[in-house]
């Protein structure tokens, strides 16, 4: 029975990260249990909406009263209000957590995790983040540069395949790209003016994580430009574990995925000074179990791997594996966004957009780059996620239109808006943190996390200047009824949390080393989003897929040594 239970490597997780281990390490020979604490989710077969039309859905695919009551803290993001996606989104009711102060945790509990429905948009980090923390004493820094993770970057980017234009900026690294997806009139236009109004600005297509090429990957083709994404997609077009790392990893025979596992706690010897295995919960049966391995991969999403870590209690580590610094569950990090302005284009009647773009366009950084010119009151900086687009129906159904007048209505295009929304990077604090409430049990008598995280005086100022500058620009490009906007909402909001077991130089105030392993337990490695020593404002997915495919090939080299 033990040996049945024993292997050579142990993956918690199936999302972003947690396929990437798989793959990489089932790929190098290793004996890989892959544990998933949600239900199966097979590629195709396990997307029954992905080909459903609007009027396919009871009730125009909205939930019933008792159903919102089950995801009143998904409902936050605006998404699960839709049934053709928000099975992918976890019950709040069933898989509770605790707020001090309000977080908006949104989950994707099931084979493929969040990979499923994330937005996809794929940027590298450079050494202007890297560098940040060390130059300006804040947190503290981070053990690697760009020149160690840009091969990393370049491998990951030729297998998902992420369409996008390159641009030469430091600051903004170039990868190697699919052909990108076009733009639509407006957004040309917003281009065109920032080249001439502007030397410190630009904007370019979104760098998506989709397939526009000819070019083969195994079991996908390219974007049919459904923007059904979120349903999961049948062609396998945009990169989801499910579509292509898992797949990979079940291709070499060496992975064997359990569903239904909740991993709770990763045993530490204190003779062998390693940790030898992972225990878990079967979801289902509540039966208790514990596998072992000689490599850990913890890629559980940033918090859930934290949780597992603090609940990780030994004689050697009292307040968690790895915590000898006290700083594992704080630094809590996430974008804040929602900040900027939208605005009316009286150009271009006679012009539309072709298919259902699953894509915006994005203007880098510009602020704080190191120069006199960009600095500003505030620390970091923040880009630009947006797009254009016609209105439809809904605007031309008025109570009083009927008959004639409707269908001339329903026949004619709305007006052109177009809008940007800032995504801004948010500094590490030790005082925003995760607690574990083992008075408040979950269904399976695991504690649950309590946040208490809040935005800071850095975030509040650069807010200003998101609003400040998306209002300015499209004032300059001739845009008109210009309505700024700032919800700052509350972290968790923008689903890239992170930082909550930061990779640093010193085993004193970090949890992980440049190889992402834990300083003290060298055989335990967390590739999450927990990894994060600060939060640059480029979406981090990209980021935290290179560190692991970095960081598997460590281990087994590590492995080899000791073989």
């Amino acid at each position: 029975m033990e040996n049945q239970n024993t292997y050579d490597a142990i993956v918690i997780g199936t999302g972003i990260s947690g396929g990437w281990a798989a793959k990489e390490l089932c790929e190098k020979g290793l004996k890989t249990l892959v544990l998933e604490r949600g239900r199966m989710v097979e590629h195709i077969k396990d997307y029954p909406t992905m080909n459903m039309d609007p009027w396919d859905f009871k009730f125009k695919g909205q939930q019933t009263r008792e159903e919102e009551k089950r995801q009143y803290k998904q409902a936050r993001t605006g998404f699960v209000t839709d049934k053709a996606h928000n099975h992918f989104f976890v019950d709040d009711l069933e898989h509770p957590y605790n707020e001090d102060k309000r977080f908006d945790w949104i989950r994707g509990y099931q084979v493929g995790g969040r990979s499923l429905m994330w937005g996809r948009q794929c940027y590298r980090i450079s050494n202007l983040d890297f560098e940040a923390n060390k130059k300006e004493g804040v947190g503290v820094d981070w053990p690697i540069r760009y020149k160690d993770v840009k091969s990393w970057y370049d491998y990951v980017e030729s297998y998902i395949g992420v369409s996008g234009e390159k641009l030469g900026l430091s600051n903004l690294p170039d990868g190697i790209f699919e052909p990108p997806m076009a733009m639509f009139c407006a957004e040309t236009k917003l281009k065109e003016t920032l080249a001439t109004a502007y030397n410190d600005r630009l904007l370019t297509i979104g760098r998506t994580a989709h397939i526009t090429s000819d070019k083969p990957y195994k079991g996908r083709s390219k974007c049919q430009y459904r923007d059904r994404c979120m349903r999961g997609c049948p062609y396998g077009a945009y990169f989801s574990s499910n579509a292509s790392t898992l797949p990979a990893a079940e291709r070499t025979g060496n992975m064997t995925l359990r569903p239904h596992s909740i991993a709770y706690e990763i045993v530490y010897d204190d003779n062998l000074k390693r940790a030898t295995g992972v225990k878990i919960i079967d979801a289902q049966t509540h039966q208790k179990l514990e596998f072992k391995a000689k490599i850990i991969f913890c890629c559980a999403s940033a918090m859930a791997s934290a949780s597992i870590l603090m609940q990780s209690k030994s004689k050697r580590f009292p307040n968690g594996l790895g915590n000898d610094s006290g700083e594992l569950g704080h630094n809590v990090m996430d974008h804040h966004f929602k900040a900027g302005a939208s605005a009316k284009s009286n150009e271009f009647q006679d012009k539309y957009y072709k298919g259902r773009r699953a894509n915006g366009v994005y203007i880098p950084r510009f602020r704080n780059l190191g120069d006199k010119k960009t600095k500003q009151d505030f620390l970091r900086g923040y880009g630009y996620e947006g797009g254009a687009g016609r209105g439809g129906i809904d605007e031309y159904v008025p109570e009083a239109a009927y008959g004639t007048e409707l269908k001339k209505s329903i026949l004619k295009p709305g007006e052109w808006r177009i809008g940007l929304t800032g995504f801004g990077e948010c500094l590490p604090n030790h005082n925003n943190k995760m607690t574990l409430d083992y008075n408040k049990l979950d269904d399976w008598g695991l504690p649950t996390i309590t946040f208490d995280a809040q935005w800071g005086e850095n975030e509040w100022k650069m807010r200003k200047d998101m609003v400040q500058q998306a209002v300015e620009m499209l004032t300059k490009a001739g845009f008109t009824d210009i309505v700024p906007r700032d919800d700052p909402g509350a972290p968790g909001l923008g689903i890239h949390e992170m930082g909550v077991a930061r990779m640093g130089r010193d085993p004193k105030t970090s949890v992980l080393n440049k190889h992402n392993q834990i300083h003290t337990v060298p055989n335990v490695y967390v590739t999450d989003g927990a990894c994060m020593t600060s939060s640059p404002c480029q979406n981090p997915s990209l980021t935290y897929m290179a560190l692991t495919a970095r960081a598997a090939e460590h281990a087994y080299q590590q492995l080899k040594k000791k073989s």
